[in-house]
């Protein structure tokens, strides 16, 4: 597979697993779109409904949850004509060439992964596709010639499970007959330094979870009664007399310069600053609210067209690679 672009090739991917909100945009879809208008990458953005398989098991739930992502990411700006915005489910060489690669990697090896830790100290059963994730998105980020795959700090373990992989296999079949140069790219993790951790209405981190978010897509009713629901402190001397939650939120939307005198004119007037963070919210989520409602009222046509558009491209780009990585194994 050659990149006729010249530009790194970038893969991320998103499960389908609920109603989008601030903390998703400002932790990860706003970098998806700043690196697609950056120019200086070849884009793959994926929703990765065989991942979410571990979380949601029911037919009409995934189905509604993907349209609703593909809506979420058109609404903010992801232009198919910029960026490939595709479907894991419509691509079978990720199974496939998980498959192959389940075959090298060992039990004590996945045992490492947070996500199994996690499970395991929590005492929960651990299904397979859980031990088994770090493969899937190894074959979901190698498949592409990735150069880059954009995580926060907390998620470098899934690129390094993926270089893990493509060094072993690269190792074990390296003398294989008609491979000729080594069969996968060691991708690089793109660390956000920058990304915010964003608070939610309690003062925990936002999540779904918590059940302590504001939604992307928030009508203004929804937006007042999320802020005036912020769990406000006393604001004290070690603060300035700021509400620490309320204004961890603000400055998402609005420099520090510019809340600065706000601030400062309204100490210990929580009801003040809190209307003055829903105009200051309802202004930024407004045009995408709009232009998301839009969407809907062709949703059916809008989101077909997208994942046919995109699984078309992304199955062009990986056959090239599934077959050079069977060939290597000699199943052809």
């Amino acid at each position: 597979m050659s990149n006729k672009t010249g530009k790194k090739i970038l893969l991320s991917g998103v499960k389908p697993t609920g109603q989008a909100h601030i903390g998703n945009y400002f932790g990860a879809m706003k970098q998806f779109l700043d690196l697609q208008n950056s120019g200086d990458y070849e884009c793959y953005f994926m929703i990765a409904d065989y991942h979410a398989l571990n979380l949601i098991q029911n037919a009409d739930e995934m189905h509604k949850l993907t349209q609703e992502l593909v809506l979420d990411f058109l609404a903010i700006g992801l232009d198919p004509k910029k960026a490939v915005l595709f479907k894991q489910s419509d691509v079978s060489a990720h199974t496939e060439l998980a498959w192959i690669f389940d075959t090298i990697v060992t039990m004590p090896y996945l045992m490492r992964a947070h996500a199994y830790k996690d499970a395991e100290a929590k005492n929960k059963e651990i299904n397979v596709g859980t031990f088994n994730y770090p493969v899937l998105m190894a074959a979901d980020i190698l498949l592409y010639n990735t150069d880059v795959v954009p995580v926060g700090q907390d998620q470098k373990q899934h690129v390094e499970y993926a270089r893990d992989i493509a060094e072993k296999f690269n190792f074990i079949f390296k003398d294989s007959a008609n491979v000729g140069a080594t069969t996968f790219k060691l991708p690089q993790p793109l660390i956000l330094e920058n990304v915010a951790t964003v608070p939610g209405i309690d003062g925990r981190k936002m999540s779904k979870s918590y059940n302590n978010t504001i939604p992307l897509f928030a009508t203004r009713e929804e937006i007042t009664k999320a802020v005036m629901g912020i769990v406000t402190d006393s604001g004290g001397p070690e603060n300035g007399g700021i509400p620490a939650n309320v204004y961890a939120i603000h400055k998402l939307f609005k420099s520090e310069a510019e809340l600065k005198p706000l601030y400062e004119a309204n100490k210990g007037k929580y009801k003040n600053l809190k209307e003055a963070l829903i105009e200051d919210i309802d202004a930024f989520i407004k045009p995408i609210r709009e232009k998301r409602v839009e969407l809907v009222k062709k949703a059916d046509k809008v989101v077909s067209k997208t994942l046919a558009e995109g699984a078309k491209c992304a199955n062009k780009i990986v056959q090239a690679k599934l077959e050079q990585a069977k060939r290597a194994v000699g199943v052809i």
